[in-house]
This record gives structure tokens, C-alpha cells and sequence, in this order.
């Protein structure tokens, strides 16, 4: 019995120990003494308690004074408890120092807070970053396409890492900047003598205001010759207009195609006309004959003569002449 409780004295002990290890890191405050930082074992209680990594503070400060900067574990805990990386804002800021940069606490937690990495910043403002444009394809005056690709070295602005537009924007505002450019050239020839000149107008036009970088120099790299759009736009225009050309002819046809019909209709129907005057001949003979106004020998003049007339129009081929009718009235 007395062994039980002895061992449970020992494991109660053991965990006792660990725990105090735990809230009271004691080895991290030797740490800190011993590298000139000064802080209390409350603070470092304090920090377990707000759930503060005290590793990360303590060594961070340490890095801190070793390089002749001056914070606070109140200020490195703020900026821990806001979401912040604190060993990437000690990088940067003596990164910062050691370049004559003017970087600021306040400024570098603020750029880390904003999403942006602090120290690739100050990299980027201490070696300048090139960016290459994707293809950017304009249109000379003369209507040859160039396909250009252009490199722009940037340095990073400290001051405008807050709310400046970032590498999208200057991307997309050089690609703009040589489409202007290619676009006024008269011909895509004077492009393809001096392509130094692009660079120069766009780097003239002050693309990187608003942004977070600093345009430094703005490079062609490359400058292909493209298809011909202006012969191609005149192609697609001749061949638009061959097809309003063939409409309006369609049309002109098919207004003389129902014309011709309606000629023809015309014509049946005059015909139709003749040849019911025609059928009132053989009456109009016969009224004659009961008023008296026709007497048989009159009427047999009359059907020689068609005869006559029948027979000289089959001899020259020009077929029935088509007269009076044959058959006397009853």
C-alpha cells in the first residue's frame, strides 16, 4: 500500500514538474538573460496563458537586440495575436537596416498584415525582380500584326506596399503601353529598325504610379512579325461585298424572272381575248345572213379567199393564217 502511494506521489510529481516546465519555460529565460534580453518569467507566463508561443517572441527578440533593434514583447505579441509573422517582420526589418532602407515596425507589420511577405520586399527593393510580359500582339499603321514580348525590371516601393497594385497590374498596363506604342508606328518596319523605342514611350508614361513597385527599365525582348490583318480585314471586306454584290443580282434576276412571267400572262391572256373575238365571227356571219346583209355567193367569195390565204401560208411555212370559220351558218 505505502509503494502505491509512493508511486502515485512520484507520477503526481512528475506531471507536477512538467507543467511548471511548460508555464514557466525557465530555459527560454535563462535564454534571454544570457543574450541581454530582458524578460520576466510573469511575461513568459503571461504569453503561455494568451496562448503566445513564447519560443517565437523570445528568439525573435533576441534576433532583435543582437542587431541593434528596438522592440518590445508587448509589440511582437500584438502583432503575433493579429495574425501577423513575426520572425519574417525581424528578417525584413534587419534586412532593412543593413541596406540603409527606411523601414519602419509599424510599416513592416502593417505590409505583413496587408498579405504581403515583408522580407521578399526589401529583397525585391535591395535586388530589383524582372517580370516577363506574356505575347503582346499590335497592329502596325501599315496593317502587319508584331508579336512582342518585353521583360520590365522593378523595384520594390516600401511606401506603397500598402495598397498598391501589384505585378498583374504592371503587367497589364506595359502590354497596353506597347500596343499604343506599336499602333502608332507608320509602319511596322520602323518597329522592327528601332524596337528601343517602345521601351522608351511606355517607360515615358509613369505605369507604375499606384502600384507597389518602381519601374526601373523596361527591355524588348523579342519582336516576331505576325499575320497581315490588314490585307486580311480587305479580304474579309471583298468578300463581304461580293456577297452583297450576288444578293442584288439574285434580286435584279428573280424582279426579271417575274416580270417575264407576267409578260407571258399577259400574253395568254390577249391571246385568249383574240381568240374569243374570234368565236363571234360564225355568229356575227350568221346575223348577216337572216338580216340579209350577206348573200351566199358573198359568203363563197369569202371562204375562197381563206382558202386561198390557208394554202399560200402552209406553202411559205408560216402555218394557218386562222380566219373566218369554214362551216357555213345554218
Amino acid at each position: 500500500m505505502e509503494s502505491l502511494a509512493f508511486l502515485f506521489i512520484v507520477f503526481i510529481s512528475i506531471v507536477g514538474f512538467f507543467m511548471f516546465m511548460y508555464f514557466v519555460p525557465v530555459g527560454l529565460w535563462i535564454t534571454a538573460v544570457f543574450a541581454g534580453v530582458k524578460v520576466t518569467i510573469g511575461e513568459l507566463i503571461g504569453m503561455r496563458i494568451r496562448k503566445v508561443p513564447p519560443g517565437v517572441i523570445v528568439n525573435s527578440l533576441i534576433t532583435a537586440t543582437k542587431a541593434g533593434l528596438q522592440v518590445t514583447t508587448r509589440e511582437l505579441e500584438t502583432h503575433y495575436l493579429a495574425g501577423g509573422n513575426v520572425p519574417n517582420v525581424i528578417r525584413a526589418l534587419i534586412s532593412a537596416e543593413k541596406a540603409n532602407i527606411n523601414l519602419t515596425f509599424k510599416q513592416a507589420t502593417a505590409i505583413n498584415l496587408a498579405g504581403r511577405d515583408v522580407f521578399e520586399a526589401v529583397q525585391i527593393s535591395v535586388n530589383p525582380k524582372v517580370i516577363t510580359t506574356a505575347k503582346v500582339a499590335a497592329v502596325a499603321a501599315d496593317g502587319i500584326q508584331l508579336i512582342t514580348i518585353a521583360r520590365v525590371t522593378v523595384r520594390a516601393n516600401i511606401a506603397q506596399l500598402v495598397g498598391g497594385a501589384g505585378e498583374d497590374t504592371i503587367l497589364a498596363r506595359v502590354g497596353e503601353g506597347i500596343v499604343t506604342s506599336i499602333g502608332s508606328a507608320k509602319s511596322h518596319k520602323e518597329v522592327l529598325a528601332s524596337p528601343d523605342k517602345i521601351s522608351k514611350l511606355v517607360l515615358s508614361r509613369g505605369l507604375d504610379a499606384g502600384t507597389a513597385f518602381e519601374i526601373l527599365s523596361i527591355d524588348i525582348a523579342d519582336v516576331d512579325v505576325g499575320a497581315n490583318i490588314g490585307a486580311k480585314l480587305q479580304t474579309d471586306q471583298a468578300a463581304a461585298d461580293l456577297k452583297v454584290a450576288e444578293a442584288r443580282a439574285e434580286e435584279r434576276r428573280a424582279m426579271a424572272v417575274a416580270l417575264e412571267q407576267e409578260m407571258i400572262a399577259k400574253a395568254q391572256e390577249a391571246r385568249a381575248n383574240v381568240i374569243q373575238a374570234e368565236a363571234e365571227i360564225p355568229k356575227a356571219i350568221a346575223t348577216a345572213f337572216v338580216n340579209g346583209n350577206l348573200g351566199v355567193m358573198d359568203y363563197y367569195k369569202m371562204q375562197n379567199i381563206q382558202a386561198d390565204t390557208d394554202m399560200r401560208s402552209t406553202i411559205s411555212g408560216s402555218g394557218k393564217s386562222g380566219g373566218s370559220p369554214n362551216t357555213a351558218p345554218k
